[in-house]
């Protein structure tokens, strides 16, 4: 029990502070449980990575959820993702019960500081990982090309793509690895996983009937997480599709609160309680909770059903090859985000760049902690903004 309480406070305190989105999350968790805590290698990160950009759902949180199964079995994941999503959920739901609005705040300095303190924590863990994971060339090569081939091929269909072909040129050009896979306690058996994803299935079946009601929201939100690659802002063509075309919310409140979901931290499925409590204002709380409930299940009894059987693989020696591919493969999509759009969109001018080189450094060179560098950004964002105009 002593392992969940610190299982819960650490993923409640990056749940305070991810802002950024789902690439900036995945720096944080680098920094967090391969560098600081050393809770997983390097190797085993790569490839949790790999498997749940495979899949479709929420990216980081189904990754949060897997790192809490190997600190601390189903519990720990089920512990990892209640604290990670609770700060945002919590804002979401009050937003949607009218306690507060983030209106105006797009243009907030202080928000622009949060995407530079993004920008840095994911230039420092792609860095970290380079040097781990691409050691020689053949892998520094397999990054590149990963990283060319995401840029043209935007999209899960591209990053599925170079994983694949990552795994393949280690097959071709690298030699047989000399030591063991980098693999996750999974306290989960085949059986248990073959339940989670038996229930997975039952319940995308269940839900894809036609509804009608409260029963919709719930359709809606079950099917977007099962059936959304790439997550975050992809979830939003078929959430409006879903509930604004029907009549259950209408557009401009939707658009409201996904633009709200933009400016907090943590994961932006949260939006699902914006959404629950938006339709269902008599009940919001519960609703609300039972809205984010619905909407990140079947992500995670993906994982839950998948990891077992994808850490068996590392066990034979071809698939440990394989993976030495798919670990540089996993490097070169977190470059290609880094620069698009994480750089291209986040970096507006020649003082955005010296806030985020700087970050970059506290990081990587002064190791200053985490939080300590987003509250920094976050008040040289807000700084920079009251500057009077031309210095």
């Amino acid at each position: 029990m002593p392992r969940i309480g610190e299982i819960f406070w650490t993923f409640l305190r990056l749940g305070l502070i991810a802002f950024g989105g789902p690439v900036a999350h995945l720096g944080y968790f680098r920094r967090w449980f391969v560098e600081e805590r050393q809770w997983l290698s390097d190797e085993a990160y790569a490839q949790t990575l790999a498997l749940c950009q495979m899949l479709p759902g929420p990216s980081s949180s189904q990754t949060g959820f897997a790192i809490g199964i190997h600190r601390g079995g189903l519990i720990g994941g089920i512990t990892a993702w209640v604290a990670f999503t609770l700060p945002s959920a919590l804002i979401m739901i009050a937003i949607g019960m009218g306690v507060t609005t983030l209106d105006g705040f797009a243009g907030a300095g202080w928000l622009q500081g949060l995407k530079l303190a993004a920008v840095a924590v994911v230039a420092n863990a792609l860095y970290g990982m380079a040097c781990q994971l691409c050691p020689d060339p053949p892998r520094i090569a397999i990054a590149v090309a990963a990283t060319l081939g995401a840029s043209l091929l935007p999209g899960v269909g591209g990053q599925v793509a170079m994983i694949a072909l990552g795994g393949l040129a280690a097959l071709l050009f690298l030699g047989a690895p000399t030591t063991t896979a980098g693999t996750l306690n999974v306290d989960i058996s085949r059986r248990q996983g073959l339940v989670a994803l038996g229930i997975f299935v039952a319940a995308l079946l269940a839900l894809s009937l036609p509804l009608t009601g409260m029963p919709a929201l719930w359709g809606v939100l079950y099917r977007s997480g099962a059936l959304v690659f790439g997550g975050g802002h992809v979830v939003l063509p078929l959430l409006e599709t879903g509930l604004v075309a029907p009549g259950l919310i209408d557009g401009d409140r939707f658009l409201a609160g996904y633009g709200a979901a933009q400016a907090i931290p943590g994961p932006i499925f949260a939006f699902g309680g914006y959404l629950g409590a938006q339709i269902m204002p008599d009940q919001a709380l519960w609703a609300g909770l039972l809205a984010i409930l619905m909407i990140f299940l079947p992500g995670m009894l993906l994982v839950a059903g998948l990891l077992p059987f994808w850490n068996a693989l590392g066990r034979f020696q071809r698939v440990r090859q394989a993976l030495l591919g798919v670990n540089a493969a996993v490097v070169g999509l977190i470059a290609a985000v880094l620069w698009d759009p994480i750089l291209v969109k986040g970096i507006g001018d020649p003082v955005d760049g010296l806030i985020a080189l700087l970050a970059l450094g506290a990081l990587a060179l002064l190791r200053l902690p985490a939080w300590a560098v987003v509250a920094a950004c976050a008040l040289a964002g807000e700084l920079v903004t009251r500057l009077p105009a031309g210095g």
